[in-house]
């Protein structure tokens, strides 16, 4: 049988796995030789800062601006269409973005159907006007946020939904418009959860990697690949990495703190909620269409598009070459999701077990992979792995005559650490979230009737968080299956997934036939967010059926 002590040194081996990538990177960067960064390197580096926080700022307002204000109207105001709308609003999650800008590129191009229509319509030649260029860091960006505005919108409105109503009536009653009364009042009690999803979404961004390569816009996601494959230069890719994973950081370093010190204002006793608004008119159609136009241009839009380029590629997904992809795929993703829930379920044990400053240190270094970009995770395992593998071949050559090749970077293994790595924080954070319902009195019960060590995890804890573990394995498999730099550095030669076929092949200018793919991956990713989007149904439904007390109409 396991024992505690046995399970709380797999949490330490599984926080191990988690930490030794980054510190690889860091150590590989310091000991690498710096002739490529000062010859190459050192020129570029001011325009790749540049560019990626121009593009950090951008998203990160624009994600700001669009989540809280969308996530305003469909909480407290009632508009046609909010009841769907509410729902369809988080429907972009299931887009990676560099699926989005495949989508836009072909629609948007010289080529693509709306300047060929423009041309047509007009008899203009292609000098004779001017169209703006997708392929930018202005197209990025807006790639970026479109998919991204839900992490604002999912938690700016389980904020607004979850505020007196009492400082809103007060404002109201002193003569403030509804929409001066959200600026004041609402929307500073909300910036902790508008701070968070924005922070949210400028991590993302400082990890894209596939939009701003197909953009070509120079950050530093793009300079890590160009070093390791254009250059040929591992050391200089660590170099780079480490100033990505510095940059990364200091961004979660601040989202931490302002989580810290903000708190949400929370529930009033006496006005419990707010009794939604009815918009008529003007008004209503207004609101409508504030909230309808990210879901159009995020999801709806990009669907139809990508339909119609797989229809013109003539590509079946039942042919071999596909299976293989999709199978290669799943196999990498489930057992990435697998084994990541496991090690999220040994931590969180340990770490409910043993509290204490130890179990806060191996869940900060478990977590740590949130802020660190898949690049910067790849590379921080590839550089040591292949002088493993190497040495370990030269010796086997000399002493035996046994070519042993690629023993640990020629495997799937080491993409599923990176991924563990990755996502470790995503499956911790779901599992704590089940964990945190259950007592604490409960674990001193189940030892009294002798249930001590893995039977305390295995009978105690495990079946009151299943559902947190299921949802935790749905996170990390569907973020594996989409996850592009570290798959692109880290996959074996004869081993190619859905992402990998769809970045080469939109690399090739191969658009429609890249659709394939990507639909396929975005059918995927829609099953977290149909699963999010029944909680968010259910919750409204309960939360309607019991609202109680005096009502306030923020209109």
């Amino acid at each position: 049988m396991l024992t505690e002590r046995l399970l709380h040194r797999l949490a330490w081996i599984v926080v191990a796995l988690c930490v030794a990538p980054i510190v690889a990177a860091a150590l590989a960067a310091f000991t690498g030789d710096l002739t490529t960064w000062y010859d190459v390197l050192a020129p570029v580096l001011p325009r790749y800062t540049i560019t990626t926080l121009m593009l950090v700022a951008i998203v990160g307002i624009s994600t700001a601006v669009i989540g809280s204000v969308t996530a305003w109207l469909v909480t407290v105001y009632r508009f046609p269409g909010v009841r769907w709308l509410e729902i369809a609003l988080a429907l972009p999650l299931a887009f990676p973005a560099y699926v989005l800008a495949y989508a836009y590129t072909y629609l948007l191009d010289h080529p693509g159907p709306v300047q060929t229509f423009l041309r047509d319509i007009t008899g203009w030649g292609p000098r004779d006007y001017w169209f703006p260029e997708v392929r930018s860091l202005g197209g990025a960006a807006v790639m970026l946020t479109v998919v991204l505005y839900p992490y604002v919108y999912l938690l700016a409105r389980a904020s607004f939904r979850q505020q007196s109503a009492n400082a809103f009536l007060v404002a109201r009653t002193l003569g403030r418009s509804p929409t001066r009364a959200f600026l004041r009042v609402a929307l500073p009690m909300a910036r902790p959860a508008i701070a968070g999803g924005a922070l949210l979404a400028v991590m993302e961004t400082i990890a894209d990697f596939g939009t701003v390569a197909f953009f070509n816009v120079q950050t530093f996601a793009t300079g890590i690949y160009q070093a390791w494959f254009s250059l040929g230069d591992r050391a200089a890719a660590a170099q780079l990495a480490l100033c990505l994973l510095a940059f990364a950081l200091l961004v979660a370093g601040l989202e931490r703190a302002q989580r810290g010190r903000a708190r949400t204002a929370g529930r009033g006793g006496r006005f419990a909620t707010m009794e939604p608004a009815r918009l008529s008119g003007a008004g209503g159609w207004a609101a409508f269409a504030v909230c309808l136009l990210p879901v159009l241009l995020g999801f709806v839009i990009p669907v139809v598009m990508l339909g119609a380029m797989a229809m013109d590629a003539n590509q079946s997904l039942l042919s071999g070459r596909y299976l293989d992809f999709i199978r290669n795929s799943l196999t990498v993703a489930g057992v990435a999701a697998v084994l990541t829930v496991a090690g999220a379920v040994l931590i969180g044990f340990r770490a409910r077990t043993r509290p204490g400053r130890s179990s806060r240190l191996i869940v900060i270094g478990a977590g740590l992979g949130y802020a660190v970009p898949g690049g910067v995770i790849a590379v921080g395992l590839m550089v040591p792995m292949a002088a493993f593998d190497n040495a370990v071949d030269r010796v086997m050559e000399a002493r035996f005559g046994i070519d042993t090749g690629l023993l640990i970077t020629g495997s799937i293994w080491l993409m599923v650490v990176a991924y563990m790595a990755r996502f470790m924080a995503a499956a911790l954070n779901a599992y704590d979230s089940g964990m945190a319902t259950i007592p604490a009195h409960f674990d001193a019960i189940g030892r009294s009737l002798g249930q001590g060590g893995a039977r305390l995890l295995w009978r105690v804890h495990l079946p009151v968080a299943r559902g947190s573990v299921l949802t935790a394995g749905l996170i990390v498999f569907v973020d594996t299956m989409k996850e592009l730099p570290a798959t692109l550095i880290l996959h074996p030669f004869n081993f190619q997934t859905l992402a990998v076929q769809a970045h080469r092949l939109a690399a090739d200018e191969r658009l429609s036939e890249a659709a394939v793919p990507s639909l396929v991956l975005v059918a995927f990713g829609l099953v977290p967010v149909v699963v999010l989007c029944r909680t968010l149904r259910r919750d409204g439904q309960a939360r309607r059926a019991a609202r109680m007390g005096t009502a306030v109409t923020p209109g």
